[in-house]
């Protein structure tokens, strides 16, 4: 496998899954995959066909991913049983043909029995959210069922047989569950957005935001950087930990692949916008390590009035999602990544707009392969939309 100087190299595809949709085959699928410490944006979920068997290969389709900003996920915390906190054990074995890194992963018992009563209605896409949810609790999130966010309300919706288009009412953290972790908690206040189109304004008023509980543990806000006529916005998750500590959008590992990326696709980063649609860096600790951590949607939103004076200030031509928060942040929380991933929508506001994964997706691949074909699927998506800026509409109309 080869390299060029501008990224990785270029497979065709990455890791395939064909499973019976039962539980039991779920289970024996999700434990090959942490085993082989495989990501869920580096997977896509078939439904398992006649004597067809398992299959963990990298001629399927590449899929979208959980995106972050360049901080490696951890390797997962392991156990075996069930504790008095009510852990319980996902496996207790060794998946057929692996070699797992630990030799077992606990959970809590909350999520075996929700991924039980989900699995066994089977879909490849329940798979997917599943599995989604399995690496997230094993990869730094083990309060992820406490809190609230869209992967978990999903979770309880399909378990209660709720059709998939209607919302679940938000999930309340548990007793003891971390304030750092839960936004716009009693008294958080509305994000005090001035009046202003000026960025430099803008910039210096989101120091003083409180809207969610991230500013009390984040170094910084890190607002978008860019010049005020530029025609195209990237619009990423959030800072990771290099963009807090600089104050600048995108300069840490997933900064790198994006500067590659946008090179490759023959964009020059100087004269677009970029910005996240959470301006504060979610983190958990681990040792002295501040691990990235999804932000959920209650702290989308308390940011939401900063991108939207983003956008309002600059009417780009086109808007470029990075990733799953972004993109439905912009198009709602039905979006799916994995299935409309280089669809050209409008935006509510009316924005011609598309998303793509997000940079970090390259560096999570499991091997060279796996990180090639996503970082050929970003440069491709990049290349798509400076196409678009290439047909000649004026600046700050949607094209159809």
């Amino acid at each position: 496998m080869s390299k060029d100087s501008n990224g990785p190299a270029r497979p065709r595809s990455a890791t395939r899954v064909d499973v019976e949709l039962t539980y039991e085959g779920w289970h024996r699928a999700a434990r090959q995959l942490l085993a082989a410490e495989i990501p869920p944006e580096a997977v896509t979920w078939h439904e398992r066909r006649g004597e067809q068997s398992l299959l963990l290969d990298l001629d399927g389709d590449s899929s979208a991913t959980r995106e972050g900003d360049g901080s490696a996920a951890p390797a997962r915390e392991s156990g075996a049983g069930v504790s008095d906190a009510g852990q319980a054990s996902l496996d207790s074995g060794t998946a057929t043909g692996v070699t797992p890194r630990a030799p077992g992963v606990t959970v809590p018992r909350t999520f075996v029995d929700l991924a039980r009563r989900i699995a066994d209605r089977g879909s490849a896409e329940r798979s997917a959210l599943l599995y989604r949810v399995l690496w997230r609790l094993t990869h730094g999130e083990r309060r992820l069922l406490d809190g609230d966010d869209d992967d978990v309300r999903l979770l309880h919706d399909l378990a209660r047989g709720v059709p998939a288009g209607e919302a679940a009412p938000p999930t309340r953290p548990r007793a003891g569950a971390s304030r750092a972790h839960v936004a716009g908690g009693r008294g958080a206040a509305p994000a005090a957005v001035p009046a202003t189109a000026d960025l430099g304004e803008l910039a210096e008023a989101v120091k003083g935001c409180t809207a969610c509980d991230l500013y009390k543990h984040a170094t910084q806000p890190v607002f978008g950087r860019g010049p005020r006529d530029a025609r195209l916005v990237l619009v990423g998750e959030q800072p990771g930990d290099q963009e807090d500590r600089q104050g600048l959008p995108f300069v840490g590992p997933a900064g790198e692949v994006l500067d590659r990326a946008l090179a490759d696709a023959g964009i020059d980063r100087a004269r677009i916008y970029v910005t996240n649609a959470v301006k504060h860096f979610k983190f958990v600790l681990r040792g002295k390590r501040r691990i990235h951590e999804k932000p959920g949607s209650t702290e989308v939103a308390a940011c939401r009035p900063w991108l939207d004076a983003e956008l309002a200030s600059i009417r780009p031509d086109v808007l470029l999602c990075l990733g799953a928060t972004a993109a439905t942040a912009m198009f709602g929380k039905e979006f799916r990544l994995l299935k409309q991933r280089g669809q050209w929508l409008r935006t509510p506001g009316g924005l011609r707009a598309m998303a793509t994964i997000h940079p970090s997706a390259v560096l999570r691949g499991p091997d060279e392969a796996a990180q090639g074909a996503l970082y050929a699927m970003l440069v491709g998506d990049l290349r798509a939309a400076a196409a678009a800026l290439g047909r000649g509409q004026p600046k700050g109309t949607a094209a159809s």
